[in-house]
């Protein structure tokens, strides 16, 4: 079934308490640099096209970029992630104080800063990407470092996300932390996740697969809105969530909740990009519910801004004014 709809004036009213939002975000934080140049001609070396060099730019990503979006909804956003001690540490703690994010980060001399390197042309074509990072998880040393983050920040908080690129940061220890410390309090608890890390999720409020991941867990395949409702079901079995939310691309997404379940239509015109969409619906989520909206309400103003970013390039934000006019737009 199609998700209800949302009045223009209860829209306007959850974003109003935007303000009041504090999430703290827990996960694999990276930096997104892009070499920008024109390509005139392929290399007499090799196959590949020769770039010549215009500029450079740099963007947060993962985890950063959940906490980014957090704060250009309104909200206040606490990021504890894990860096390497380099340059692309400092530009990742500069990078989130100027986005008005507080870093809390936790340096590890034995891993980098999670790096990803794109080169592209000047009309935003990807022509290479290098990674530099571990896959690793944590020492002991650093999760105890990360746990101390948590507890410093868990008791301010009104909503908790778990962004896990399988970078290191999120163990099943430090799972299990902001599990209890959310359960205390009340708050909820949301998971981008990661397939091969579905039973540390057991307690989570919201886990927020796309369709393959939704696939890969389940042994399912998703194709259609019933076997969305099925996969979905499956999945919060297995992952011990509350509810799933799961994203299907040009399908939309499809939301099972103790309220309800049913489907929303993807609502992007044009796509440039879906880099870090993911982001940005659990990112929406966890504001719209500290921010006092039903599940349901959440899943509806996540999905307009998901639509709104995959229309721009690279890791991307919504504004509460661009938000609030699509969801206008949609109820008219």
């Amino acid at each position: 079934m199609l998700l209800p709809a949302l009045a223009p004036e209860r829209a306007r009213e959850i974003i109003s308490r935007a303000g009041g939002a504090n999430v703290l975000v827990v996960g694999d934080a990276m930096v997104d640099k892009f070499i920008v140049g024109r390509v005139t001609r392929i290399s007499p070396e090799a196959p590949v096209p020769v770039v010549a060099f215009d500029h450079d730019m740099y963007r947060i990503g993962g985890a950063a970029n959940v906490a980014s979006n957090v704060v250009a909804l309104g909200g206040q956003a606490t990021l504890v992630a894990v860096t390497g001690r380099d340059d692309g540490a400092s530009t990742l703690a500069q990078a989130c104080r100027e986005a008005g994010i507080a870093p809390s980060l936790v340096g590890d001399g034995s891993r980098p800063t999670t790096t990803k390197m794109r080169v592209v042309t000047d009309r935003n074509q990807q022509v290479a990407r290098i990674d530099y990072e571990s896959d690793s998880e944590v020492s002991s040393e650093i999760e105890e470092r990360i746990i101390a983050e948590i507890a410093k920040h868990a008791s301010r908080c009104s909503a908790i996300v778990v962004s896990d690129y399988m970078k290191g940061c999120v163990t099943r220890r430090v799972m299990q932390t902001l599990v209890t410390a959310a359960a205390d309090r009340g708050t909820p608890v949301l998971v981008d996740p990661k397939i091969a890390h579905l039973d540390y999720y057991r307690g989570a409020t919201i886990v927020t697969p796309n369709h393959h991941e939704a696939e890969a867990a389940t042994h399912r395949r998703v194709r259609s809105e019933d076997e969305a409702r099925d996969a979905a079901r499956v999945f919060r079995e297995r992952a011990g969530c509350r509810d799933v939310l799961m994203t299907r691309g040009d399908q939309g997404i499809w939301l099972l909740s103790s309220e309800l379940e049913g489907y929303l239509p993807a609502t992007a015109r044009e796509v440039a990009d879906v880099t870090g969409a993911g982001d940005t619906v659990i990112a929406t989520l966890a504001v719209a519910l500290a921010s006092g909206a039903s599940t349901t309400e959440a899943a509806r103003v996540a999905n307009e801004a998901a639509g709104i970013v995959v229309g721009k390039f690279g890791p991307a934000t919504a504004s509460t004014s661009e938000l609030l006019a699509a969801l206008e737009k949609r109820s008219s």
